[in-house]
C-alpha cells in the first residue's frame, strides 16, 4: 500500500491513541444465554432512568429541535440522553462509508485490521460527542442560561451520559450482551412509545385516556359516543384506526422481510458442501430511511434556527421559501420547503391540506431511493462488492466460471431491482405511516421489526451452540 495515504494516518493515530482509551474488557470465559439477557436488560434500566433524568441548569426550550430524529437517536428531550445514540450512528454511518467508497482500506478478514477500524470509530465517536454536545448545549439551552459555568455543566452532562451510553453500547458488543445496544435502544424505545400508546392511563384533551385501552374500556362503560370520534379521535391521539393502522404495518414488513431471491452457491474448499445466497427483497435494510430521516431532521433543525434568527415574522418573502413557522406555536411550520418536508400528523391535518401528504410521501419515497442506491455503492452491498465477497469465500454458483464478472452480470439481474423496490416500499411505508399515525412512528416500526428479527436471529443461533457447536459457529458468520 502506497505510504501517505488516509488509511495509514488512521493506522498510526490509532497506534499511539489505542494505550489511552478505555476499554471494556471482552469476557474471559463463554457467557450463558441467560447471563447475557441479564446483561442486556441491566442496560436497557440504566438507559431508561437516564432517559428520566433531567439536565442540571438546563431550561425547557421553545420546540423541540431534534423532534424528527428522537427514535432513530433512541433521546429524550430535557434528559441525560438528550444526544441518545446520535454520536455513535453518526460516527459508525460516516466510517462505513469511508471504507465502502474505498477511501479507508481495511481487510475485515484479518482481525487486527478489524480491531483498528473498530477503535478508529471508537475515536470518532468521542470527538463527534464532543462536537455535538458543545454546539447542541450552546445552540439550544445556551440563550437560557445567563452563567458561563451552568452552560460548562449543562455540555458536561451531555458528554459524560454519551460517554457512558458508548461503553454500554461496548459491553454489549463485545459478548456480554446479545446483539449491539444501538438496536436494543431503538427497539426500546420504540415499544415504549407503543406501550404508553395502547395502556397510558392519563387524561386526554378529548377527556377520555391517552392510552387507547382504557379509551375503549371508558367508552364501553359510558356507552359508545360517536363512532368517529372514537374510532379515530383528534388532536393526534392514539386511536383505534391507529392501533389497527400499526398492526397492518406491523404484518406488512414481517411478510416483505421473507420475500427474497435465492441464488445457489457450492463450496470449492468443502466437497459436498452446498447453500444459497438469498438476495433479500429488503436488501437495503434500514439504512436508507435512517438516512434520510437524519437529513429531513438536520433540515428542520438549520430551518427553525435561521427563522428564529433572520425572519420570526414571515415578513422575509425570500426567506419565507425555505420555510414558514407560526410565531405562536415555533415548533409547527406552516409554509415553505420545509411545510412539505414535514408530515400531516393524523387525518385531521390531512384533511386541511391533502397536497401536503402527498408530496411528503412522495418526498420520502424520492429521498429513500436516493439514499438507498447510494447506500448500496458505498456500502459494500454493489453487484461487484456482492461477487468478490463470494469468491473470496472461496464459493461459487453452479454453472458459472470462478470469475468476478460472470458472478456480477447475474446479480446485476437483481440488486439493482431490489434495491429501488425496497427502497420505494420503505419510503411508502414510512411516509404513510407517518401520516396516518402509526404507534411509535412509522420509521419507529420500520427500524424495531428489523431489530426484533435480528435479535430472533440470533437466539435461533445461541440455541443452536449450545445443541450444536460447530453448526451454531458457521451460522454466526
Amino acid at each position: 500500500m502506497a505510504k501517505g495515504t488516509l488509511t495509514d494516518y488512521v493506522r498510526k493515530i490509532v497506534a499511539k491513541a489505542e494505550p489511552y482509551l478505555p476499554q471494556v474488557p471482552k469476557p474471559k470465559r463463554k457467557i450463558s444465554l441467560q447471563q447475557k439477557l441479564l446483561w442486556c436488560g441491566a442496560c436497557v434500566f440504566i438507559y431508561m432512568v437516564m432517559g428520566q433524568t433531567p439536565l442540571f441548569g438546563a431550561t425547557a426550550p421553545e420546540f423541540d429541535f431534534l423532534a424528527f430524529a428522537r427514535v432513530i437517536f433512541a433521546s429524550q428531550q430535557g434528559s441525560l440522553v438528550e444526544l441518545g445514540i446520535g454520536p455513535i450512528v453518526t460516527a459508525g454511518l460516516l466510517m462505513q462509508l469511508l471504507r465502502g467508497s474505498d477511501i479507508l482500506k481495511f481487510d475485515f478478514k484479518r482481525p487486527e485490521e478489524r480491531g483498528i477500524f473498530q477503535t478508529a470509530t471508537k475515536m470518532l465517536t468521542y470527538f463527534v460527542i464532543v462536537i455535538e454536545s458543545a454546539v447542541y448545549g450552546w445552540a439550544v439551552y445556551g440563550p437560557g442560561i445567563s452563567e458561563p459555568s451552568v452552560l460548562a455543566i449543562l455540555v458536561g452532562q451531555l458528554m459524560a451520559a454519551s460517554v457512558f451510553v458508548v461503553f454500554m453500547d461496548e459491553l454489549i458488543q463485545k459478548g456480554w450482551g446479545l446483539g449491539s445496544g444501538i438496536s436494543l435502544f431503538i427497539a426500546c424505545g420504540v415499544s415504549q412509545q407503543i406501550l404508553w400508546s395502547l395502556f397510558s392511563p392519563l387524561p386526554a384533551g378529548d377527556g377520555g385516556s391517552i392510552g387507547i385501552v382504557p379509551f375503549i374500556i371508558q367508552n364501553l362503560q359510558t356507552g359508545m359516543g360517536d363512532f368517529a370520534d372514537v374510532f379515530f379521535r383528534s388532536n393526534q391521539l392514539p386511536s383505534i384506526f391507529g392501533l389497527l393502522l400499526t398492526v397492518g404495518v406491523l404484518l406488512i414488513l414481517v411478510y416483505t422481510q421473507g420475500m427474497k431471491v435465492e441464488i445457489p452457491i457450492v463450496s470449492t474448499k468443502y466437497r459436498g458442501f452446498a447453500a444459497t445466497y438469498p438476495i433479500k427483497l429488503m436488501y437495503v435494510s434500514n439504512i436508507p430511511v435512517i438516512l434520510a430521516s437524519a437529513l429531513t431532521a438536520n433540515a428542520l433543525f438549520m430551518g427553525q434556527m435561521l427563522w428564529s434568527q433572520f425572519n420570526p415574522r414571515n415578513a422575509n418573502p425570500l426567506f419565507n421559501i425555505l420555510a414558514q413557522y407560526d410565531p405562536t406555536s415555533p415548533g409547527n411550520p406552516i409554509g415553505g420547503i420545509v411545510y412539505y418536508i414535514t408530515p400531516p400528523r393524523g387525518l385531521d391535518l390531512l384533511a386541511l391540506d391533502p397536497m401536503r401528504g402527498v408530496l411528503y410521501v412522495l418526498f420520502m419515497i424520492g429521498i429513500v431511493v436516493v439514499f438507498g442506491k447510494l447506500w448500496v455503492e458505498l456500502g459494500g452491498l454493489s453487484s461487484k462488492k456482492a461477487a468478490q465477497n463470494l469468491l473470496d469465500a472461496d464459493v461459487v454458483i453452479p454453472g458459472f466460471r470462478r470469475s468476478n464478472k460472470p458472478v456480477e452480470m447475474l446479480l446485476n439481474k437483481y440488486i439493482p431491482s431490489v434495491t429501488i423496490l425496497g427502497s420505494v416500499i420503505l419510503g411508502l411505508i414510512a411516509g404513510v405511516s407517518d401520516i396516518l399515525g402509526v404507534f411509535g412512528s412509522g420509521i419507529g416500526i420500520l427500524l424495531t421489526v428489523d431489530i426484533l428479527i435480528n435479535y430472533y436471529n440470533q437466539l435461533v443461533r445461541e440455541k443452536v451452540e449450545v445443541v450444536m457447536p460447530r453448526l451454531g459457529a458457521w451460522l454466526g458468520r
